[in-house]
C-alpha cells in the first residue's frame, strides 16, 4: 500500500470518527411555530369564544402565534375529521365537545374512530345547556311549554347549537318521553341559531350562548337539559331531576390527533392548569355560566371513553336511529 494510500484511509477513518461522535442535531422543542386550534361551530358561540380566549393566553404564553379556524358544520364532526388527518405533533388541536367525540358518531358515518384516533389532551369546562325560548313567548315556564306542545302537535319549530349533539338526543328523548312532537331545524352553531331564534324562525332552542340574552332580557330559561343545577338559576328544573331519560354532561376540552408525544402533552396540560388560575379564565366561566373542570390527558381519556361507550349503549336502547 503507497504512502498516499494510506494517508487518504486514516483521513476517512478519522473523518468517520469525528461525525460518529458529533451531537446529532437539537430537536425542536414545543411550541416553536404556530399553533392552529380547530372549531367545529361557526364564530360567536360558547365554543368559538372559549377557543379564542385559549388561543389568547398561550399567545402570550408560549410567544408563538396562535390562530382559531373556524370549520362549522355536520355536527362538529368537520372540524373532527380534519383533526384526526392531522400530523400528531401537537401543533394542530381542536375543541373537543360532546358532539363529535361522544354522540354523533352513533348517529351518522365520520370519518374518524373518536376512541381510537385522537389525543384527549386536557378538559377545562363543564357547560350549561338550558332549553329557553324568546321573552315575549307566552310559554312562562317549562310546564306551559309542553303543554302547549302537545296540545299543538307539529307546531314546534326548535334547534341546537349542535346537530346530533348531546343536547339534541337528550331533548328529542325528554319529548319522546312526553308525547311532544316538533320539527329540528339544524344550524352551523350557536350562534346563527340564537339569530334564529330572536328573529322567530324557531320557537325554542338548547344552546350555551344564552347569558348575554338572558341579562339583557331577550330569553327566558326553561329547563336545563344537562345533569346539574345552574348555580345562578337554582328555580331551573333538569332534565335528570324530572326524570327524563337521557341527561349528558356538556364538556369543552381540547384534542389532538393519536400519537402525540408524552413531553408535548406534558407542555398542554401545564399550560391548562396555568390558564385555569387566571382572572381571565375566572371571567370566561362567569360570562358562559359554565363551571371550571380541570382533567389532564388520563383522566379526560377515561372519561371520554366511559361516555363512549354508554351513548353507545343508551342511544340505540331509546330507539334512535343511525343516518343511512
Amino acid at each position: 500500500m503507497t504512502h498516499r494510500i494510506r494517508r487518504s484511509l486514516l483521513a476517512c477513518a478519522a473523518a468517520a470518527v469525528g461525525l460518529l461522535a458529533a451531537p446529532a442535531p437539537a430537536q425542536e422543542r414545543f411550541p416553536s411555530r404556530q399553533v392552529t386550534i380547530l372549531v367545529g361551530f361557526a364564530p360567536g358561540g360558547g365554543g368559538d369564544i372559549s377557543a379564542r380566549f385559549i388561543a389568547d393566553f398561550l399567545r402570550e404564553r408560549w410567544k408563538v402565534p396562535v390562530v382559531v379556524e373556524n370549520r362549522p358544520g355536520a355536527g362538529a364532526t368537520i372540524a373532527a375529521g380534519q383533526l384526526a388527518r392531522s400530523r400528531p405533533d401537537g401543533y394542530t388541536v381542536a375543541l373537543a365537545t360532546t358532539s363529535p367525540f361522544t354522540v354523533a358518531p352513533n348517529f351518522q358515518s365520520v370519518p374518524y374512530d373518536a376512541a381510537k384516533d385522537f389525543t384527549y389532551l386536557f378538559q377545562f369546562l363543564v357547560s350549561a345547556q338550558p332549553l329557553f325560548v324568546r321573552s315575549d313567548s307566552p310559554h312562562r315556564t317549562w310546564q306551559d311549554f309542553v303543554a302547549w306542545a302537545r296540545a299543538n302537535p307539529g307546531r314546534l319549530n326548535w334547534s341546537t347549537a349542535a346537530t346530533n349533539g348531546g343536547p339534541h338526543i337528550a331533548t328529542e328523548a325528554a319529548f319522546r318521553h312526553l308525547g311532544v312532537s316538533g320539527t329540528y331545524v339544524p344550524y352551523k352553531g350557536g350562534a346563527d341559531a340564537i339569530t334564529a331564534l330572536l328573529g322567530g324562525q324557531i320557537d325554542a332552542l338548547v344552546a350555551a350562548e344564552f347569558p348575554p340574552f338572558v341579562a339583557s332580557g331577550q330569553v327566558r330559561l326553561l329547563v336545563e337539559s344537562g345533569p346539574d343545577k345552574l348555580p345562578d338559576f337554582p328555580g331551573l328544573p333538569t332534565y335528570k331531576e324530572l326524570g327524563y331519560p337521557l341527561s349528558v354532561p356538556i364538556f369543552y376540552g381540547i384534542a389532538a390527533p393519536a400519537g402525540v408525544p408524552a413531553e408535548v402533552i406534558a407542555v398542554w396540560e401545564e399550560a391548562a392548569q396555568e390558564m385555569m388560575k387566571t382572572p381571565g379564565f375566572r371571567e370566561l366561566m362567569g360570562k358562559l355560566k359554565s363551571t371550571g373542570a380541570y382533567q389532564g390527558h388520563r383522566e379526560f381519556s377515561a372519561t371520554l371513553a366511559t361516555v363512549q361507550r354508554e351513548m353507545a349503549r343508551l342511544i340505540p336502547a331509546l330507539g334512535f336511529k343511525r343516518n343511512p
